[in-house]
């Protein structure tokens, strides 16, 4: 059976305990709506899709059993790409993103891998000070990598070097 993401829910109904588990296609109707919700350029049911099929690792994030959030994360040989990670809006500035990354990190550190990259815009200052907070570093910028209501939009690339202490 699908799971379901309520366009809106209480935040008194979410309880700070999170579980994560593992994302599959029966969530990706919920999955889609909630990212149409949360960005003007949406991932696609595709891309999620093809992400699932190629084995990358991605998660449903609960609170008290209703989804709040969901991340996917390519791995390859010893370094990780963090893919995809949000919140639904209505969950947003609660710390519920640093609890999703700090799950991530501890996957990823348990597959082995020495690093985790990322791209993220430099317009998305949220984004940017949570990955700053566990300490990412950018390491490049990419032209262009992101499609914006006025063209396109550079990328940040960050970095976290997976085999120092966790944050």
């Amino acid at each position: 059976m699908p799971t379901t993401m309520p366009a809106s829910v209480s935040r008194t109904d979410v309880q700070p305990a999170l579980t994560f588990r593992a994302m599959n296609e029966a969530d990706l109707d919920a999955v889609c709506a909630a990212e149409n919700r949360i960005y003007p350029f949406p991932w696609t049911r595709g891309n999620f899709i093809d992400s699932l099929h190629s084995g990358d690792a991605a998660w449903i994030c609960e609170a008290a059993g209703v989804p709040v959030g969901y991340a996917v994360v390519s791995l390859v040989l010893d370094e990780a790409q963090l893919l995809n990670i949000s919140i639904l809006p209505e969950y947003q500035g609660q710390g519920l993103g640093t609890l999703l990354l700090h799950h991530i990190c501890a996957e990823v550190r348990q597959r082995r891998a020495a690093r985790l990259f990322l791209e993220v815009r430099p317009s998305n200052d949220a984004g940017r000070a949570l990955y700053q907070r566990f300490g990412f570093h950018i390491i490049g910028q990419r032209k262009g990598y992101y499609p914006a209501v006025d063209g396109r939009e550079d990328a940040l690339v960050m970095a976290l070097d997976l085999e120092a202490p966790a944050p």
